[in-house]
């Protein structure tokens, strides 16, 4: 048999496996390979036992082997979802402090209070168009005096309505706006007064 170099090896296997593999299939389920090393130092492969004074190396090669599975294909991964943004639950807003436009039982002008039952007030009756309230009708705890009787006063009260929460925050708004127009041109002494008005007016603001 031809001997090979080095760098033949590798062709010489691949022919020699080609020329043995079908003659042994018919007798056996594995052929031998023999690796020979010359006194040169070089390989040979070869089918055939080596020389006597060549270094021999005998392997087998099974040619019935089981084919090698095909490696599993990496799972697909999961489609990313973006989980939808949670809205905080919005808690219901807690309207203004309730207001109330009163008119004034003397000359119909109107003005703002928190509270809808005013106390009721002596007042001219000339003023008010109203027949006198007899003395003996008098509200309990207000005295007339020399002065009431003399005058012809009369016993009068404001009368009130109660404002829509629109109405009430719009109010507060105007209120604002004219406590700081006086806020920015109060002299020191009188601004405490005013920041605190703010600060009221700024907390009733924040349920509009």
């Amino acid at each position: 048999m031809k001997h090979l170099g080095a760098t033949g090896v590798f062709v010489a296997v691949l022919s020699l496996l080609v020329g043995l593999t079908l003659p042994m299939q018919a007798r056996a389920d594995s052929l031998t390979v023999y690796k020979c090393r010359t006194t040169q130092g070089q390989l040979i492969y070869q089918g055939t036992p080596c020389a006597r004074d060549q270094q021999q190396q005998a392997m087998q090669l099974d040619d019935n082997g089981p084919a090698a599975s095909p490696l599993p294909e990496p799972p697909s991964p999961a489609p990313h979802v973006t989980a939808a943004p949670t809205t905080p639950a919005l808690l219901p807003r807690t309207p203004p402090s309730m207001m109330y436009r009163c008119a004034r039982a003397t000359d119909r002008t109107t003005y703002l209070s928190s509270n809808g039952n005013p106390q009721p007030y002596y007042a001219p009756i000339a003023m008010t168009g109203m027949l006198p309230t007899p003395l003996g009708h008098i509200t309990p705890g207000v005295k007339p005096n020399a002065a009431m009787i003399a005058s012809n006063y009369v016993l009068v009260q404001d009368q009130c309505e109660p404002m829509t929460p629109q109405d009430t925050c719009s109010t507060l708004r105007d209120q604002y706006d004219e406590n700081e127009r006086k806020l920015s041109r109060a002299f020191k002494a009188d601004q405490p007064a005013l920041q605190q008005r703010e600060k009221d007016l700024l907390a009733e603001l924040s349920h509009c």
